[in-house]
């Protein structure tokens, strides 16, 4: 499904000094189809009453969601982020949380990623759907 090369060492380099970086978010793990990273549970992913953040949470699916995107697109494409949703299911206090990107739709104009994000229990702590338009670069 990839249409780029896949570097994950890469990534995390190119999210340095971003607000992937300062959340914490760390791509851990690609497959065939999928991707996968995880975010800490910490003073700067936390809301005041100690629980992870809703809003962490969805930029953990956009991080992972857009990092598949791109991946799935050739040279000549990039993605944007259109439209987000997640659902909270569970709280969670400590740990590490990992999300899991997969496509609903990998299509030529219109991408549209499910992202499952679980606790270090196997727990499903929220699930996402993040759509992404298909841009062409212009050279």
């Amino acid at each position: 499904m990839w249409k780029r090369d896949v570097d994950v060492a890469a990534m995390n380099a190119r999210c340095a000094r971003t607000m992937v970086d300062h959340l914490g978010i760390v791509i851990t793990e690609v497959g065939d189809d999928y991707v996968r990273g995880t975010m800490p549970v910490d003073e700067r992913t936390i809301q005041p009453l100690g629980l992870l953040h809703g809003g962490a949470t969805a930029a953990l699916i956009e991080t992972l969601g857009s990092v598949a995107g791109a991946w799935a697109v050739d040279e000549e494409h990039y993605c944007v982020g259109v439209e987000i949703n997640a659902n909270h299911i569970r709280s969670v206090r400590s740990g590490n949380v990992t999300g899991t990107a997969t496509a609903v739709n990998a299509g030529r104009r219109i991408q549209v990623w499910q992202v499952e994000v679980f606790d270090e229990e196997g727990r499903l702590v929220s699930t996402g759907r993040l759509t992404l338009a298909v841009l062409q670069t212009t050279r």
